[in-house]
């Protein structure tokens, strides 16, 4: 009987030097700073995006599909919404802080958007809501704002969760 004798060669694991795992989150004094920067620069969509985010915890696909009526009852932001969560098709409930109500109010009346349109139109008039794409692109503008340096490797577009 003959043996092959097959040669292995030496396979670097492909995580070999990376972070894996959960992404660290914000600290509170960076989330504060992060808010006092959108206020400051009168950022109303960023400021009502990153809000909900922060109050959400909604996965990035999720935040930017929420339409009006998803978080505004009547005429008034309610202080609690629910939604269908995409990935898991389940429902997800959360709060919406007096903070994140005021600010997705201002944000809803500058851009006159009605119970139909999706929260945070997209920039492009191809797309009717902002993509993941695009969300991603803010996530580390909002975080570079407060002089702090998003690391690819460290950090996610979901590091809001």
């Amino acid at each position: 009987m003959q043996t092959e004798s097959v040669f292995v060669g030496h396979r670097v694991p492909w995580n070999k030097g990376k972070l894996t795992g959960q992404k660290p989150s914000l600290k509170l004094r960076e989330i504060w700073a992060i808010r006092t920067r959108l206020q400051m620069t009168s950022n109303l969509r960023g400021l009502a995006m990153f809000n909900l985010a922060i109050d959400s915890k909604l996965r990035a696909c999720d935040l930017t599909w929420l339409q009006i009526q998803d978080a505004r009852h009547g005429s008034r932001v309610a202080s609690r919404a629910t939604i269908m969560q995409q990935k898991t098709q389940r429902p997800v409930q959360f709060e919406i802080t007096e903070q994140t109500r005021e600010s997705l109010e201002a944000w809803i009346e500058a851009r006159r958007l009605k119970a139909g349109d999706f929260l945070f139109p997209s920039w492009l008039h191809t797309s009717p809501h902002l993509s993941t794409h695009q969300y991603a692109r803010l996530v580390p503008r909002w975080i570079a704002s407060i002089g702090r340096r998003m690391v690819p490797t460290r950090c996610a577009a979901q590091k809001l969760r």
